[in-house]
Order: C-alpha cells, then sequence, then structure tokens
C-alpha cells in the first residue's frame, strides 16, 4: 500500500505486543496518537528519535498525545532500549511486519548494493477519531519529534 493513500483515511487498526504490554490502537480512541517506525533498536538514528520524543513527551501529553515507536524487534530488545536510554514512549513489537505493510512502511531498501525489505522511518499522526492526519516520509532523525509536536498542536 501507498503511505500517502493513508492521509484523511481511518487509520489501520493494530494490536501488538510491547515491553509493557499489548496495545491496540482502538484503546487510544479520543486522543491524538503518534505512530512511528524505525529500523532498529539503539542504533545512532533510531536512539536520537527514541530519545527526542522522551524529552517532548510532556508536551505532548499536553496535547492529549500519546507517541508510539513501532520496529521489528523483539519485546526483549525494547526492555533493554527502554531501561539503557530510560525512554517514556510506547515501543511495540512488529517482528512479522504485518503492521508495517498495513501502513506501507515495510519497503525495498537498499544498502552498500544489496537491496532487502526493511522499516522506511516513517511517522503517522493520527487524530481523536482514528483518522491519518500527517504523514512524515524518509524521516531525518534529529529535530523530527519537534515538527511532529508542532503539527500535533496545530491539529483542528
Amino acid at each position: 500500500m501507498k503511505i500517502k493513500k493513508l492521509l484523511k483515511k481511518k487509520a489501520p487498526d493494530f494490536t501488538l505486543e510491547g515491553d509493557l504490554g499489548t496495545v491496540s490502537l482502538k484503546d487510544f480512541l479520543g486522543k491524538k496518537v503518534v505512530i512511528y517506525f524505525y529500523p532498529k533498536d539503539a542504533t545512532p538514528g533510531c536512539t536520537i528519535e527514541a530519545n527526542d520524543f522522551t524529552s517532548l513527551i510532556k508536551d505532548f501529553e499536553k496535547e492529549s498525545c500519546v507517541v508510539i515507536g513501532v520496529s521489528k524487534d523483539s519485546c526483549r530488545s525494547h526492555e533493554k532500549f527502554r531501561a539503557k536510554e530510560e525512554l517514556e514512549i510506547i515501543l511495540l513489537s512488529d517482528e512479522d511486519h504485518l503492521m508495517q505493510e498495513d501502513y506501507g512502511v515495510w519497503q525495498k531498501k537498499k544498502f552498500m548494493g544489496r537491496e532487502y525489505l526493511g522499516t522506511s522511518r516513517t511517522t503517522f499522526l493520527i487524530d481523536e477519531r482514528g483518522y491519518v492526519r500527517k504523514v512524515w516520509e524518509n524521516v531525518k532523525a534529529k529535530g523530527h519529534a519537534k515538527e511532529v509536536l508542532k503539527a500535533v498542536k496545530e491539529l483542528d
């Protein structure tokens, strides 16, 4: 599925395990939700992104917004990542990448001449009714959380 096709549509529902328990999108109806997909726990860009969202979590909460990070890493990996970085965001495990496929972020990638399927760093802003209102593709980690918070504040 093309990512942009989700704009202004109901966000695909999901139920995934995280390091803090099971989470479903429907749990957050009535709240704004930021879902950011990232490739791998404890790597440089992913650590910057997770720390930046954590540093702004109180500001997101003031806007009645939940921040969820999703990767194909295991719950155990998320536990270690959370503990090491003192993260305060929700981390969900999508090991079979079904949610990533539903959101269109499981894509063909290239690295050093090799092609493979992997997670495209992408963020979705979902409104209180469950509709996708904004999408950021090919995200650069540094400064991204601030940009997302600005969009959350501007959401009507």
